[in-house]
């Protein structure tokens, strides 16, 4: 059985994501957040205390707020470390990024492989999904998970909301496209797990998402 954990990190409260398989206890870490030693002791007690074996670092995009912890997590665990190549640019200027908003950050590690939609990524006897999905940023993926029937959305899709599209690389027509065409194409009982903020449904947001009722879905 999947199993997934949220954590509410940094002062962007976004949401790190800790999804595992009880059988096998493979696992992985899904946007780190964590910003400080607080934060760091909190995931790593969990991921110990569950004896998960963290087997992949998945970032969906490379906003600051989405990669404090890699460094964390990847020195930590060494696991194998995947974001979408398109956001290398933001990754590279994480310290910039940082900077706008008056934090530090340690420079994160480069990936061992970059996110596509031919990305093989398993857990257990579960096979991961991989949704392209940019216009919050140019790279985003989305992470489907079939049989569990839940997608981690990312900055793309929230609860009655959409991903900003004011930041570098951003675009709303290439977002509503993504929402449109990989997201809402997902059967409505398919539960959202989004970068902030509360979890939702596929079939809530196309009936009472502000920012896509008036989509031909």
């Amino acid at each position: 059985m999947i199993v997934i954990k949220k954590f509410v990190f940094n002062p962007f409260s976004e949401n790190t994501y800790v999804v595992w398989d009880e059988k096998t206890h493979e696992g992985m870490v899904v946007d780190p957040g964590c910003l400080d030693s607080e934060e760091e002791k909190e995931l790593e007690d969990f991921i110990a205390n569950r004896n998960i074996v963290v087997k992949y670092l998945i970032v969906t995009h490379c906003h600051i707020d989405h990669i404090l912890g890699c460094k964390f997590v990847k020195d930590k665990y060494l696991p194998l470390y995947i974001f979408p190549k398109d956001d290398l640019p933001l990754l590279e200027n994480a310290d910039k990024q940082a900077a706008a908003f008056g934090l530090e950050i340690e420079t994160p590690p480069l990936p061992d492989d970059y996110l596509t939609e031919n990305s093989k990524i398993n857990l257990g006897n579960s096979t991961v999904k991989i949704l392209s999905t940019p216009g919050h940023s140019p790279g985003e993926h989305c992470l489907y998970f079939e049989n569990e029937k839940f997608c981690i959305t990312g900055d793309v899709l929230f609860q009655k909301s959409i991903g900003r599209t004011d930041l570098w690389g951003g675009d709303h027509s290439i977002l509503i496209n993504s929402i449109k065409n990989k997201l809402l194409i997902l059967p409505d009982e398919v539960i959202i797990y989004p970068g902030h903020g509360e979890n939702s449904k596929i079939g809530v947001e196309k009936s009472e998402n502000p920012f896509l009722m008036q989509l031909d879905n």
